[in-house]
Parts: structure tokens; C-alpha cells; sequence
């Protein structure tokens, strides 16, 4: 009878039988926008209750799910990211 072991690393559970859970990784880039640009998408994120970097978030996953590139899955968690962000 083989021994079923399991090991935790910090907030991660590894095993033979499931796979390595890690955080989500967020990268950051620098994004160049023009003046009206950025005045509407402010106005927006202001009337929605959100930071402009959670709006900013909402816009690209949105547009992601939309033309089916994003999963439904991470489209819930960057949903639920943005309304942590306007906070």
C-alpha cells in the first residue's frame, strides 16, 4: 500500500495527485492614452464606483469574454478583483 504524501509550501498545496496552486499573478505595464481618452475613461470609473485601474481591468476582461478569449472563470475572479480595487 503506497503512502498518499503531501506537502505545504507557504499557501500552496502540492501532492502526486493534484498540481501545484498558486496566487493569481498580476503584471503591470505602462499604457499611453490620449487626453480625451483618459477624461472619459476617469468620468466612467468615477460613475461606476470604480478605481481607474479597476475600471481599466473591467474594460479589457470584458472585452475579452466578449469576443471569447478569457474563460467565464477568470472573468468571475477579475469581476470580483475590480470591485475589491474601488474600494
Amino acid at each position: 500500500m503506497s503512502e498518499k504524501r503531501c506537502y505545504s509550501v507557504n499557501r500552496y498545496r502540492i501532492d502526486k495527485h493534484y498540481t501545484l496552486m498558486k496566487k493569481k499573478t498580476i503584471k503591470s505595464f505602462v499604457l499611453r492614452v490620449d487626453s480625451d481618452t483618459m477624461d472619459a475613461i476617469e468620468q466612467w470609473a468615477e460613475d461606476e464606483f470604480r478605481s481607474i485601474n479597476g475600471q481599466l481591468q473591467y474594460i479589457i476582461s470584458e472585452a475579452l469574454r466578449k469576443n471569447g478569449r478569457l474563460k467565464k472563470r477568470s472573468v468571475e475572479q477579475n469581476n470580483n478583483q475590480d470591485e475589491k480595487d474601488s474600494e
